[in-house]
C-alpha cells in the first residue's frame, strides 16, 4: 500500500517548516538513508533522510512552500508492484505512514479523508532522558503493542527504530492511562490583528509577515516572561586590568591569527564562576532541578530576523584562544543559519552583550531552561572613588543578571555575580 512521507520534526521546538528544496523527483527510487529534501526550520536549513525504500509516486508539497505543519503529508512512496493509480485510494483512507500522519493542507489537494489517521505518540525518551529515535509508524505500532521503545535496539539509519524492530519485539502490557487533567484556560493574548489594524485605519504602514523564527521567538519569550519568576542583580565592573591584560595577550597571539575580545573574557569568567558557585550551575526541569557538572555557556548572536544562542560546551576547561576561535566560528555559521540543533540547544546560563551597540545597561529575559542570563553593557570611562578614597578615572562596564528564582535564590545569585565580577577584575587569575 502506498506510504505517506510526512514533514519531519527536525528539532524539539519545530512546529512547522518550509520545504526549501526537493532532492528527488517523481519516479525516483530511494532507499533508507537517502537524502530526499531540504527543510528550513525556525533556526536552520537541514537535510531530510528517507526512512523506507520505494519509488516516489507523487510529490504533494511544492518547493518553497512555507508554513508546512509537522506531520503533514509531503509526498507518497510506492512499493514494488504499486502504481500511481493506487495513490488516490491511499490518500482517501487512513494510511500507515513513515512519519506521524495528520495530513494538513498539501499543495495539490487530494480527496479529503472522512476520518484522518490518529497521530503517532510523541517521540519517547529513555529513563536517563536521552531521546529515543524511532519512525512515527514504529512509535504507533509500539503504542498499540504496549512496547517501551527505550528497551529496543534500532536497525535503521543511525540506530533509528523502524517498523520491523517493533513488529518483531515481544508485546508488554499497556500501562493504565492517567486521569485526564482539567482543561487549562488560555490566557488572553491581546487584541486581534484585525482589531489592531482597525486602530490605524487611514495611516500608512507596511505589513511584515512573521517568519518561523520570529514566531518561535515571540512564543518562547512571551512564555518565559509570563512563567519564570525573574529577579535582577546589578553590578559595575572596572575593566582597566582586563583591557591591559587583553592587549598583552593579543600582542603575543598576533602571529597565530588570534584576537581576543572582551566578550571572550566574559564567557570565560562566567564559566569559571559557575564552577565556583556550583549550586547556580543548574537548569529548571519542570518538577526538579538538574545540577550540571560542566559549564556550558550560551551566547546570544543577533542575525537578520532574530537571534541564535550557540552553546560553548565545557567553557570552563577551554583556553581563551580556543573559546575565541570557537565563538567566531559559531557566530559566523549562526548568521548563515548553518548551526545544527545540538549546537544551539542546552547550556545552563546565557550571555547577551549589547555593549557593542552603545547600550549602557538592560534587563534580559531568561531563556528556559537556563537558570540565568547576564546582560552586558558598554564599557565607558567614568569617575570612580578608589580604595584609597581618591577620585580617579576608570573604564566601567554595567551588567545585569536576570535569574530564575525557582532555581537560584538571592544569596546564591549574588555569590555567582560577585564571582563573575571578581574574575573579570582579576583576569590573570582566570588562567591559573
Amino acid at each position: 500500500m502506498p506510504t505517506e512521507i510526512l514533514m519531519p520534526a527536525l528539532s524539539p521546538t519545530m512546529e512547522e517548516g518550509t520545504l526549501a528544496k526537493w532532492l528527488v523527483k517523481e519516479g525516483d527510487t530511494i532507499s533508507s538513508g537517502d537524502l530526499i529534501a531540504e527543510i528550513e526550520t525556525d533556526k536552520a536549513t537541514m537535510e531530510f533522510e528517507a526512512v523506507d525504500e520505494g519509488v516516489v509516486g507523487k510529490i504533494l508539497i511544492a518547493e518553497g512552500t512555507e508554513g508546512v505543519a509537522v506531520n503533514t503529508a509531503i509526498a507518497v512512496l510506492l512499493e514494488d508492484g504499486e502504481s500511481a493509480d493506487d495513490i488516490t485510494s491511499a490518500l482517501a483512507a487512513p494510511a500507515a505512514p513513515t512519519a506521524a500522519a495528520t495530513p494538513a493542507e498539501p499543495g495539490p489537494a487530494p480527496a479529503p479523508s472522512p476520518a484522518p489517521a490518529a497521530p503517532a505518540p510523541a517521540a519517547p525518551a529513555a529513563a536517563d532522558g536521552t531521546r529515543v529515535f524511532a519512525s512515527p509508524l514504529a512509535r504507533r505500532i509500539a503504542a498499540d503493542k504496549g512496547l517501551d521503545l527505550a528497551t529496543l535496539q534500532g536497525s535503521g539509519p543511525r540506530g533509528r527504530i523502524v517498523k520491523a524492530d517493533v513488529e518483531n519485539a515481544v508485546a508488554a502490557p499497556k500501562p493504565a492511562a492517567p486521569a485526564a487533567a482539567p482543561a487549562a484556560v488560555a490566557a488572553p493574548t491581546g487584541p486581534s490583528a484585525d482589531m489592531v489594524a482597525k486602530m490605524y485605519e487611514g495611516r500608512d504602514y507596511d505589513e511584515v509577515s512573521l517568519d518561523g523564527m520570529r514566531k518561535v521567538i515571540a512564543a518562547r519569550l512571551s512564555e518565559a516572561k509570563q512563567t519564570i519568576p525573574h529577579f535582577y542583580l546589578r553590578r559595575d565592573i572596572q575593566l582597566d586590568a582586563l583591557l591591559s591584560f587583553r592587549a598583552q595577550l593579543n600582542a603575543q597571539l598576533e602571529t597565530r591569527g588570534v584576537k581576543l575580545s572582551v566578550n571572550d573574557f566574559i564567557i570565560k569568567a562566567v564559566a569559571i564562576a559557575l564552577q565556583q558557585v556550583p549550586e547556580a550551575n543548574a537548569v529548571w526541569a519542570g518538577d526538579r532541578v538538574l545540577q550540571m557538572k560542566a559549564s556550558d555557556v550560551a551566547v546570544a548572536v543577533a542575525i537578520e530576523g532574530g537571534l541564535f544562542t550557540p552553546v560553548l560546551e565545557d567553557a570552563d576547561s577551554k583556553s581563551l584562544s580556543s573559546l575565541s576561535t570557537q565563538m567566531k566560528d559559531m557566530a559566523s555559521r549562526a548568521r548563515d543559519r548553518k548551526l545544527a540543533p545540538h549546537e544551539y540547544q542546552g547550556g545552563s546560563f546565557a550571555i547577551s552583550n549589547l555593549g557593542m551597540f552603545g547600550i549602557d545597561n538592560f534587563d534580559a529575559i531568561v531563556n528556559p531552561p537556563h537558570a540565568g542570563i547576564l546582560a552586558v553593557g558598554a564599557g565607558k570611562k567614568q569617575p570612580v572613588v578608589g580604595a584609597d578614597g581618591e577620585l580617579k578615572v576608570a573604564t566601567v562596564m554595567s551588567v545585569t543578571m536576570s535569574v530564575d528564582h525557582r532555581v537560584i535564590d538571592g544569596a546564591v545569585g549574588a555569590n555567582l555575580l560577585n564571582a563573575i565580577v571578581d574574575n573579570l577584575e582579576n583576569p590573570i587569575a582566570m588562567l591559573a
